[in-house]
């Protein structure tokens, strides 16, 4: 079962570190950069997985968990590393990245976008497997949703036992949104990124969150896990885990702010391996 008191106490102080800077408790600080379809994020953490600092910008330069535009990509990093640098005052010099499961083809490149930013990539996990950092559960399956991406890690004995990947996410809302308003797609992301409009537009979207359902009902059943747990930023849309577990049959759960689990999971493993 998931922990939700204590995850969403967690993840609400990496929520405020976005606008405060928390004085590190010891050690070495903990880089993660998530490179996402919608939006990079940079997460520190010091030694002891403490939130101290977080930026993050939405960023249109990857799609489907592929880098489609490398100049812009080392900009936004750059910024936000500089960004944090200067509200910390020391650079930040290692990181950990997450992929998508099946964007192992485009590791290098992201490897290549955060030292361009003067950062040593040195920890790659895949983005499910980051989010399960924060979650700590044993069985079941994580679901993370992203703007371009569905990818889910299949947990047993708390070992993944599988990862999966498929092209449907919040870029897709935001099209069918855009597509049904008749706006442009800027205007349909901010309704999509609006909670008090959740409840209008969800009728709206309700396909496309049953697609999301299907790629994890392909790989799984009620039979062979216990629950699933939502992450990422689609998952912030509201009612999504009703969907998911009508659809899927299996209890399904998710914390308060489900968008930065993943970046959070991935500073967490800025170890060495």
């Amino acid at each position: 079962m998931l922990e939700l008191e204590r995850i969403n106490e967690y993840i609400s102080q990496v929520e405020r570190s976005e606008k405060e800077t928390f004085e590190p408790c010891s050690g070495k600080l903990k880089v993660g950069l998530d490179l996402g379809t919608a939006y990079i994020v940079l997460v520190v953490l010091d030694a002891e997985n403490h939130p101290v600092a977080c930026e993050k910008q939405a960023a249109s330069v990857l799609r489907d968990g592929v880098v489609v535009d490398y100049v812009g990509a080392c900009r936004i990093v750059r910024e936000l590393k500089e960004k944090l640098e200067e509200r910390l005052g020391r650079q930040l010099e290692e990181c950990a990245i997450a992929m998508p499961a099946g964007t192992d083809s485009s590791l290098k490149t992201h490897i290549y976008v955060a030292e361009s930013a003067g950062m040593q990539v040195i920890h790659v996990l895949d983005e499910p497997t980051a989010a399960n950092t924060i979650y700590c559960v044993s069985e079941g399956v994580v679901v993370d949703i992203g703007g371009g991406t569905t990818g889910l890690a299949i947990l047993k004995d708390g070992k993944v036992v599988q990862i999966e990947d498929e092209p449907t996410g919040g870029t897709h809302v935001t099209l069918v949104l855009a597509g049904s308003y008749q706006i442009p797609i800027a205007e349909a992301e901010a309704i999509k990124l609006d909670s008090s409009r959740h409840t209008e537009i969800f009728p709206v979207v309700k396909a496309v969150i049953e697609k999301m359902a299907t790629i994890v009902k392909k790989y799984v059943s009620k039979d062979s896990v216990s629950a699933i747990y939502l992450c990422g930023g689609t998952c912030c849309l509201a009612g999504i885990e009703s969907i998911f577990e009508k659809e899927t049959g299996i209890p399904t759960y998710k914390p308060a702010n489900p968008f930065l689990v993943t970046p959070t999971g991935i500073a967490m493993n800025c170890i060495q391996k």
